[in-house]
């Protein structure tokens, strides 16, 4: 009984040495090949990296750009007097329409769509961007181009409409509160910089200042002021008219310009656009009517700060005046003849301090066609009050050189 106990026990150990001698034996072969593999790639150049975990970056800044990113498009200005190339020249023949009058491209821009209405839409883009254009053309998110038709422009907030077939749009963006904006928070800019060929380029910012006066000159002369929202989002050529966007995707401006000097020092990151909350006001306007109605003073005007000491004293003001508008003409069949003169300096409209041309400007165009105002001022030395009836538009305004 002993013998077959040893035996068995012999029999065990024996299959036991056997199961890891396989096992091990295994095992090297496999890590054998392994490695000759390994030596193998290394040898071909090749180099194999295994990735743990693939993942989708999601943050609230991608949510809000995917919520917009689909109304924004690319606003492609043609011009009769613009030099380029073409492929037809004048082989057009003479019922080709805009085809036979060898437009060029003169300029590219940015623009948001924001509404859809039956078969069109519209959207918004700077006055500046389609200032000259013979025809426009708007490329849409997804590559496609459509034709676009103005339907009104105000040079002096800057903003115009367009509107294009609706066929091809799938999205419109939303507006934002711009009187909630807070100085620090979130902006992202998005639009063409240096025109389509980058179309939808996200960039990056704050709000770093609101109620910016921005003023400007348009490239036929005329005065282009707004109280702007202050980004230090990248904004480039070709920006202009693209949306500002807040983290909720909804648009709190239009971009419109930036600095990049004050005529001695080069700056950075001083961008600027226009008031979602005025773009509103605005777009409302032109879609009815196709222009913006303004009442006018019919005065050529200067600021009081911007004059010489020398100037300053020959218009005898009291010390305490250091800021106001100054009259430099005025104009024949105007509001104001007969009301202001030539140096009278002005300080209050309706009671309200105006320190700059841009708050008489404002403080005007608060106001309709037929509404009365005070307007205070100094003649002489002495103070004065009168009122002015507004009986007249920006309109019938005559240019003066």
């Amino acid at each position: 009984m002993k013998n077959s106990s040893d035996l068995f026990r012999k029999i065990l150990l024996f299959v036991l040495i056997f199961v890891v001698g396989l096992v091990g034996g295994s095992f090297g072969a496999f890590a054998t090949l392994k490695f000759s593999q390994m030596q193998t790639n290394s040898k071909n150049g090749l180099t194999t990296t295994k990735v743990a975990n693939s993942y989708k970056n999601t943050t609230s800044t991608t949510e809000a750009v995917d919520k917009i990113k689909n109304a924004v498009v690319s606003v492609i200005i043609y011009s009769d007097k613009a030099s380029g190339d073409t492929i037809f020249g004048n082989e057009g023949s003479s019922d080709s329409g805009s085809e036979n009058k060898e437009d060029r491209i003169a300029g590219e821009g940015s623009g948001v769509i924001y509404k859809k209405e039956g078969k069109y839409a519209y959207l918004v883009t700077n006055t500046h961007v389609i200032h000259g254009a013979s025809s426009v053309d708007i490329r849409l998110a997804d590559g496609s181009t459509v034709p676009g038709e103005i339907v009104g422009s105000d040079t002096y907030s800057d903003i115009s409409v367009v509107k294009i077939s609706s066929d091809k749009v799938k999205s419109v963006a939303d507006f934002g509160n711009s009187d909630k904006l807070t100085v620090g928070e979130t902006a992202i800019a998005i639009g063409s910089p240096l025109g389509s060929d980058y179309a939808n380029s996200v960039t990056q910012g704050i709000v770093s200042s609101l109620s910016r006066t921005v003023s400007l000159q348009s490239e036929d002369g005329q005065a282009v002021s707004t109280q702007a929202i202050q980004t230090d989002a990248a904004i480039n050529p070709g920006n202009s008219g693209g949306p500002l966007v807040n983290i909720e995707g909804q648009v709190i401006g239009i971009t419109s310009s930036k600095i990049t000097n004050n005529g001695q020092t080069s700056v950075e990151g001083m961008g600027f656009a226009i008031p979602s909350n005025d773009v509103v006001n605005i777009i409302k306007q032109l879609e009815k009517d196709g222009s913006v109605t303004r009442p006018a003073l019919g005065i050529q005007m200067v600021n009081l700060r911007n004059l010489s000491s020398a100037d300053i004293g020959r218009l005898n003001l009291p010390d305490k005046v250091t800021n106001g508008v100054v009259v430099r003409s005025t104009q024949a069949g105007m509001p104001a003849e007969g009301k202001l003169e030539k140096y009278d300096t002005i300080t209050k409209i309706d009671g309200k301090e105006v320190e700059t041309t841009h708050d008489l400007q404002s403080a005007l165009y608060n106001h309709a066609i037929g509404d009365e105002i005070k307007v205070t001022y100094y003649r002489d030395g002495k103070e004065a009050t009168t009122t002015i009836k507004l009986t007249k538009s920006t309109q019938d305004l005559k240019s003066e050189n």
